[in-house]
């Protein structure tokens, strides 16, 4: 009969003692309910900061989740109070001191897990009942800040699968990439240099036919010097099998590689070189590969007499101009084929340009430039 009465007189003290505020005992019943209701930590600990805040009249509160020898603040009241450039030093399993705070360290199982503050207004004190309050939530507070760092390091790893996931895709894309750029270099050396070599074939062979039937002697010295040029295509094959470059250009340079291929071209070629030294092999090979092709397309397309390459070293540009006396075309109205994508590509990716004039009547030149560091004579 007497506990209503009791009750009434409980409450109408805890207003006397905290105004609005709830008591301790309120303060811990309700946060044990929500502990044992369904709430996952990122809800635990928002209200958590709150409760404490609300209950002891503070101005801030903060709960901290201990992560290596640090504190950081996992959550705020109100929200965002506290930021991560805050985060705090521990020192032997200890929470530092900061003035005009008030704090409990939160433990579970033995282990320091993080711990609990409080900032009141001005230089108010934290009352005795305040940090009681502090102690008891902390004790309690331990299985939550528990489940927080499972989940804050379950979020850590999960972040750190993601690099390296995104880590072993970019990686097989450049895998992916780099051979790609492997075939589409080969498919441009076989365009450019072996073809060269059947492309002249070809047209002595039939020029071999005619003589052949013309005067039986010549042909038969023709078909000779083409057994010849037969093993210098299989040698040329035999280099792009082995993925290197033509031995003469790794081993002569770009005049002399050049030369060696005017000497099989089935139309009279003239090199022209002014100022060249040594470069590194891939620039040489880009200007080497970009001038056999355009002869290339002179045999088969200029029906000229005659083809000359003019090679220049001037202001760290290596130029080159591949011309002929055939019977050109319309260069606005005609589509590029496969060698031009290739002259053009081997260009762009030296960092340099290219462009083809040419008219009806009036020949063709293709001219192309790329940046070169000569190198350094051997020591």
């Amino acid at each position: 009969a007497f506990q209503p009465v009791r009750e009434r007189v409980q409450r109408f003290a805890n207003r006397l003692v905290y105004g609005k505020r709830a008591s301790p005992y309120e303060v811990l019943t309700r946060f044990s309910e929500k502990i044992a209701s369904s709430y996952g930590a990122e809800d635990l600990l928002p209200y958590t900061a709150e409760t404490l805040r609300e209950a002891t009249a503070a101005s801030r509160s903060c709960v901290w989740l201990r992560q290596g020898d640090r504190l950081l603040p996992a959550a705020t009241s109100p929200p965002g109070a506290t930021r991560v450039s805050e985060a705090r030093a521990l020192e032997a399993e200890t929470i530092p001191e900061v003035s005009g705070e008030s704090g409990a360290p939160i433990w579970h199982q033995g282990e320091l897990l993080g711990a609990l503050t409080i900032t009141k207004d001005g230089d108010e004190p934290a009352t005795p009942a305040d940090k009681e309050l502090l102690d008891h939530l902390a004790s309690q507070a331990g299985q939550v800040l528990r489940n927080a760092r499972l989940n804050a390091d379950l979020e850590a790893r999960l972040e750190e699968l993601a690099l390296q996931a995104g880590e072993i895709r970019r990686s097989r894309q450049r895998i992916v990439a780099a051979q790609d750029d492997e075939r589409r270099a080969l498919e441009r050396n076989i365009h450019d240099g072996a073809q060269q070599h059947l492309v002249a074939l070809a047209v002595k062979l039939k020029l071999a036919k005619t003589l052949a039937s013309r005067s039986p002697e010549k042909g038969e010295s023709m078909l000779a010097q083409l057994g010849g040029e037969v093993q210098d295509t299989l040698s040329a094959l035999r280099e792009l099998a082995a993925g290197v470059y033509p031995a003469a250009l790794e081993e002569g340079g770009l005049h002399v590689a050049l030369e060696e291929q005017a000497k099989i071209s089935p139309i009279p070629t003239l090199i022209h070189a002014e100022g060249l030294t040594r470069y590194p092999l891939d620039s040489e090979a880009t200007v080497y590969f970009c001038c056999l092709e355009a002869l290339q397309n002179v045999v088969k397309y200029a029906d000229a007499t005659q083809a000359r390459v003019i090679l220049r070293d001037a202001h760290g540009q290596l130029s080159f101009k591949v011309e002929d006396d055939g019977r050109g075309f319309d260069a606005q109205s005609t589509a590029h084929g496969s060698g031009m994508g290739n002259m053009a590509d081997r260009v762009a990716a030296s960092g340099g340009e290219i462009d083809v004039t040419s008219a009806p009547g009036m020949g063709t030149t293709v001219t192309g430039r790329i940046p070169v560091r000569p190198l350094e004579p051997a020591q």
